[in-house]
């Protein structure tokens, strides 16, 4: 007989919540990391709306900053401000967001285990799941998530400025594929840019733009990490038997803003589920976690894709439909958990999706030259 019913290596957003919906659900749950807690992680540190809602309890206790601000311009020009009727993301840091949720696991119930690594082949519970990231080894193990590319970002922390306060800055394709950030949080501001893995070796210089752009010291920098954005490809296999991946190391990043935290979450619930049918003998594998995912994932990666997509080849068209107040509704709507998907407005907050969606049909079908697609 197994030791436990499910054993979870990695103790990030998706794990840490895995084990706590599965320790309310009455199994038996090993959690293992290399790391011990606290620990940071380099991430931009926002929780969207959707994303807190996914959680079975408040982060409040570690919330820094609350954004309901969006100011977004492009490539340093042209920016609106857009206010926003309740929260779009609370702002955290890593390493305090997910000490939280280690604790909440624990004392739901999961036999925590910090600094100590393991074979995911070699666990002894009768379901495993990896949730380790992008940079860990159990996506490999489990013959899993191996249709992920990566997309690069790099980021610093600069003494705190009241004027970010209360808004999440972006700066649209000054990075191809990506974008540049000022994140609010309690003692500092965290200002990052990322986008397509080629990119990477322009981060640096991006990143002091960023910050002269702005106003911000770039000489002031301290905890400057880069790191990888993992990003699933359609179809991309995320369970087997017994077996899955959840968050990152299952590549469920989304392709245009960067984040993952509401796809950990969600990713965990949809995990959770199906595990505790499997140990409650409804179920023989985890082949409905891998459905959900195509359910509830997919839809919103594709949607990344073809964002992506639309900016990197037509960014100043697609920046003018993404300016627009009814663009923002949509956005706000998607961003607090109110609309599941973009594909799923109605009205004129449709038809400016559907706008979005019909640039980024014409960015795939490469109908016009490279050179006229960078100057739209």
């Amino acid at each position: 007989m197994a030791g436990y019913d499910v054993a979870i290596v990695g103790a990030g957003p998706a794990g840490s919540t895995a084990a706590y919906r599965l320790a309310k659900g009455g199994a038996s749950v090993l959690l293992l990391d290399k790391a011990s807690f606290p620990r940071d992680k380099p991430c931009g540190g926002g929780v969207t709306g959707r994303a807190a809602r996914m959680l079975p309890f408040s982060i409040e206790p570690v919330v820094e900053d609350v954004a309901d601000r969006l100011a977004c311009g492009l490539r340093y020009g042209r920016h609106v401000t857009r206010r926003s009727r309740a929260p779009l993301a609370y702002m955290t840091q890593r390493r305090r967001l997910d000490h939280f949720l280690l604790q909440k696991a624990a004392e739901a119930g999961a036999e925590v285990r910090e600094g100590e690594t393991a074979d995911a082949r070699e666990l002894d519970a009768r379901i495993v799941i990896g949730a380790d990231g992008c940079n860990g080894s159990s996506a490999k193990q489990l013959g899993l998530a191996e249709e992920v590319v990566h997309g690069v970002a790099l980021e610093a922390n600069y003494p705190y400025e009241a004027r970010f306060a209360g808004a999440m800055v972006l700066e649209i394709a000054v990075i191809r594929g990506g974008y540049g950030w000022i994140f609010p949080k309690g003692d500092h501001v965290n200002v990052g840019v990322g986008g397509n893995a080629e990119e990477g070796p322009r981060l640096r210089a991006e990143l002091r733009r960023m910050c002269e752009a702005y106003g911000v010291d770039p000489d002031a920098a301290r905890d400057t990490r880069g790191y990888r954005l993992p990003m699933r490809r359609a179809r991309t296999l995320l369970a087997r038997g017994r077996t899955a991946v959840i968050g990152d190391a299952a590549g469920l990043v989304d392709p245009f803003s960067g984040d993952g935290m509401y796809e950990a979450f969600l990713s965990a619930q949809l995990v959770v589920d199906a595990a505790l049918d499997v140990l409650a003998g409804r179920a023989d594998n985890l082949d409905a976690y891998q459905a959900g995912v195509e359910r509830r994932i997919a839809p919103l990666t594709r949607a990344g894709w073809g964002a992506k997509s639309a900016f990197e080849r037509f960014p100043r068209a697609t920046y003018a439909l993404a300016r627009l107040p009814v663009t923002f509704r949509a956005l706000e709507k998607l961003l607090q958990g109110d609309l599941p998907e973009p594909a799923a407005a109605h009205g004129i907050e449709r038809a400016a999706i559907r706008a979005i969606y019909a640039v980024s049909r014409a960015a795939a079908a490469g109908t016009t030259g490279s050179r006229s697609a960078a100057s739209s």
